[in-house]
């Protein structure tokens, strides 16, 4: 069977980490596999979709590393849902409801004070030719339902009805029809909910699997009854959990709750983005995988945790400073250009192991270019003194940090911290930073002496 898969986004805000998780297990699962991806808008809420948050979703998954092998549009396929629709109602499968959602809400809390399950009555189904003209007149208009398999033909006699499927993510799950109520197909004015056009289209488009949150799970029961009910076989599922803060706090598009733009923005490296939002909540170890391909290596979808997958958002930062501290010049050079930084391999291996970020190297950079505003202590005065007189001529290499602090000390007794840290603070005006051995021939010996002077 060919793989084909898909990441169905509404285009109405920023996608997150967390829509990240679903668009990479799909991204990931497809490659893995030598399928296909379809970055499918869900754009048939046409008063909330915007044109230009669905561009930055194709953004956000490009520099994700993600590039769709195909792009569609809901919008563009409206008459392939009625189309559907049309068939459904043929059948006797959809029919119309006028309930208005106060009387939906009385109905369902009435069940509840009695005892029972909220679920809906298919007062719909009872209701003749008269009584529909008569709510139409009213000026009501239908929403539509669903007709769900739960009966042998009586669909006010309801039994137990188990849809069962293999989950990639949660193995054996099974769902009771005869538990829920009826899915609204089509609202009052017309549009359809996600629930019809997204197995139209994976009908159509020949999606073979379907990888989504576990938000889903309960849902999935009656999609297959719906799958089956315009005589189609349904895609094998796959529910993963859901990334939470430490504190459970859900993610949300409309909070824009590390958003991937504000990550990639704030300096982030797509791989450590991409990393946290596929391992967390896995068997597999938090840790920073080069590339995309090192990803899928990790990847496996039965390692998915049942329970949340919770994380610490500042665990980004770390993961971003361990792949940075590992980047070759090569990987960086462009981006060090465009920041300004013009010193090539010898700074970046210099400075690399000190940056969380690619950025982070600009505060060395002019730290190795000054001006800088050295500190000295009234208690250093002496010792900086010294070191002036006592720096080896000729060019600074990496030996001659050594050979200057050794004879320092000599000279004034001093060594360790008490000994290093005035030089640092001194030349740097910081007190942590690169080794000094290998930053030193990069300021030179005009700058450092400059530094020394009182």
């Amino acid at each position: 069977m060919t793989t084909t898969v898909r990441f169905a986004p509404s285009p109405t805000g920023h996608i997150h980490i967390g829509n990240s998780r679903t668009a990479l297990f799909n991204w990931l699962y497809a490659k893995k596999s030598g399928g296909t991806f379809i970055l499918r808008f869900d754009d048939t809420d046409t008063e909330r979709s915007r044109a230009e948050f669905a561009d930055a979703i194709a953004t956000d998954l490009q520099w994700l590393g993600i590039n769709p092998d195909r792009i569609e549009r809901q919008s563009a396929r409206v008459e392939s849902y009625d189309l559907a629709a049309e068939k459904l109602k043929a059948a006797g499968l959809l029919y119309p409801c006028y309930e208005t959602p106060e009387e939906l809400d009385r109905r369902r809390s009435r069940a509840r004070a009695l005892g029972r399950p909220p679920v809906y009555d298919r007062a719909g189904l009872k209701l003749t030719n008269d009584e529909r003209a008569a709510f139409e007149a009213e000026g009501r208009r239908p929403h539509w339902r669903f007709v769900l398999p739960n009966h042998d033909g009586d669909p006010f006699v309801t039994r137990r009805t188990e849809v069962s499927w293999e989950d990639l993510c949660r193995g054996a799950q099974s769902v009771d029809l005869a538990s829920l109520s009826d899915p609204v197909l089509i609202r009052e004015d017309g549009t359809y909910l996600y629930t019809l056009p997204s197995i139209v289209d994976d009908i159509d488009m020949g999606v073979s699997h379907v990888i989504r949150g576990e938000d889903h799970v309960a849902n999935t029961g009656v999609q297959i009854a719906i799958f089956e009910a315009l005589e189609a076989k349904a895609p094998v599922f796959g529910h993963h959990n859901l990334l939470t803060t430490r504190d459970g706090e859900g993610l949300s598009k409309r909070k824009g709750a590390l958003s991937i733009g504000s990550l990639r923005d704030a300096g982030l490296e797509p791989m450590s983005v991409a990393s946290l939002a596929v391992l967390t909540g896995t068997s597999h170890a938090v840790e920073p995988m080069a590339d995309l391909e090192a990803l899928a290596e990790a990847f496996d979808l039965a390692s998915v945790s049942r329970s949340s997958a919770k994380f610490d958002p500042e665990e980004v930062n770390g993961l971003n400073a361990r792949l940075v501290h590992d980047m070759p010049y090569t990987a960086v050079s462009g981006r060090l250009t465009r920041l300004g930084i013009v010193g090539g391999e010898a700074f970046w291996l210099a400075v690399r192991g000190n940056c969380g970020k690619v950025a982070d190297a600009q505060v060395y950079w002019q730290i190795v270019t000054g001006p800088v505003e050295g500190i000295v202590g009234d208690d250093d005065q002496d010792l900086i003194a010294a070191a002036r007189e006592a720096l080896p001529d000729g060019d600074i290499t990496e030996e001659t940090w050594s050979a200057w602090t050794g004879d320092l000390k000599a000279r004034t007794g001093r060594k360790g911290k008490a000994l290093f840290m005035p030089l640092r603070k001194a030349l740097t005006g910081l007190e942590h930073g690169p080794d000094m051995k290998v930053l030193l021939p990069l300021i030179g010996r005009q700058s450092v002496l400059q530094r020394l002077q009182p």
